[in-house]
């Protein structure tokens, strides 16, 4: 295996972009809990999106947040949902290797840094990425990948591989459901240093069986999201 330096000691100096065009803090963005301590997920019936969806909108209605965030590495209770997610009974994928934003449907995503597209497709399915845009970008000598997973139908159009992605333009926006993967509108951004062979397309989630390999290949999104806990 490559032995490279942690992603912060390469971001040191680079300067990012937020992922959603501003920064998230404490003044817009909730800390959304998708782990089986939520006692309240036991009460929804997460297959429904539509009984999701106003789940998910009605916290940050009611904290007065345009945002909502949270994943990276997250233990999730929100997986038996979908088919997607079970390999087998004692392979389970629960544990989350990317960064959620949730927030309204049509919400514009903006790269990072430059880039360019190194592919993307229309994952359909229910509990699936829907519309998938992965991107390529060189830091410091490092080759990262970025995935934008949720997205809207239409960001496909258009789009060739090799076609450059500049730093803070807007690119791709939160689909709605059901063309999105029939999820509550959000960007799934994960970061990957080696795609593995795939091509539009990548696991967000892993069992927990996987969870070392998964750490070595897909660092931290927080260090680039633009998010303050402070």
């Amino acid at each position: 295996m490559k032995i490279r330096p942690s992603l912060e000691i390469l971001l040191e100096g680079v300067d990012i972009f937020p992922l959603m065009g501003e920064p998230l803090d404490q003044s817009n963005t909730l800390v959304m809990d998708f782990t089986p301590a939520n006692l309240e997920l036991m009460n929804i019936n997460l297959s429904d999106t539509g009984i999701f969806n106003h789940y998910v909108f009605e916290k940050l209605t009611s904290a007065k947040k345009k945002y909502g965030i949270g994943g990276y590495f997250e233990h999730r209770a929100i997986y038996q949902r979908s088919e997607v997610f079970v390999t087998d009974l004692e392979d389970f994928r629960n544990i989350h290797l990317g960064v959620d934003v949730w927030a309204e449907a049509g919400t514009a995503v903006y790269a990072p840094m430059d880039g360019k597209v190194y592919s993307f497709q229309n994952n359909h399915g229910f509990g699936d990425y829907g519309p998938t845009i992965i991107l390529e970008h060189q830091l410091k000598g490092e080759k990262l990948y970025s995935l934008y997973g949720h997205l809207k139908l239409t960001d496909l159009d258009n789009l060739d591989v090799g076609k450059e992605i500049f730093k803070g333009e807007k690119f791709c926006h939160l689909g709605p459901f059901p063309e999105n993967g029939d999820w509550p509108p959000h960007v799934h951004f994960q970061l990957m240093w080696d795609l593995l062979g795939n091509w539009g397309d990548f696991p967000g989630v892993c069992s927990h069986r996987e969870i070392e390999k998964f750490k070595n290949i897909c660092p931290d999104p927080n260090l680039m999201i633009g998010y303050s806990s402070r």
